[in-house]
């Protein structure tokens, strides 16, 4: 970086706190609910197409899809978060995803639209206990009226259960 780009990266003459942990995420829509995931995490958004079955892969994982030369597992969000059986229609995308140096794609009802987050946006996720797994929640945003749920889209992706990524053990 010269000496010019990061003058201009380093002031900000209006507000120097702006830029100040503010986040971008991909909303999307899985049933009545909004959610959100972090936008650098998202390679590409492709309509819903044909999938392959995997025998004996766990209810949540779809299948694969060929993309490009790789062989991607897809994942029903729907499914994963026990939201009950999916409709797939004209509306449902894949979110094509780059997690931990693997692609992965996530089956949704819709995609909503890229909003930033500013710190006073963002909320922690609630203590609700053994009630409700918050373990990928990142927390909760508000943007006017509307409440997305804030998914830590790698930590959930690269969880035991999941079984894409591989863990390192100690």
């Amino acid at each position: 970086m010269s000496q010019e780009q990061a003058a201009i990266t380093t002031s900000n003459p209006v507000n120097p706190h702006t830029n100040q942990m503010a986040n971008e995420f991909l909303t999307f829509r899985l049933g009545s609910e909004e959610y959100g995931i972090e936008i650098l995490k998202v390679q590409e958004i492709r309509g819903y197409d044909a999938i392959t079955q995997i025998a004996n892969a766990p209810e949540f994982i779809k299948g694969v899809v060929n993309l490009r030369g790789i062989i991607v597992p897809i994942i029903d969000m729907r499914i994963k978060f026990q939201l009950g059986s999916a409709t797939y229609d004209q509306f449902t995308v894949v979110i094509i995803l780059n997690v931990a140096g693997r692609v992965m794609g996530i089956v949704v009802d819709g995609v909503s639209d890229v909003i930033t987050l500013g710190l006073e946006q963002m909320r922690p996720a609630p203590g609700l206990g053994s009630v409700i797994d918050t373990e990928y929640i990142m927390g909760l945003g508000t943007v006017d009226e509307r409440m997305l749920i804030l998914i830590d889209i790698e930590k959930m992706m690269s969880s035991s259960d999941m079984g894409l990524i591989e863990q390192t053990v100690n």
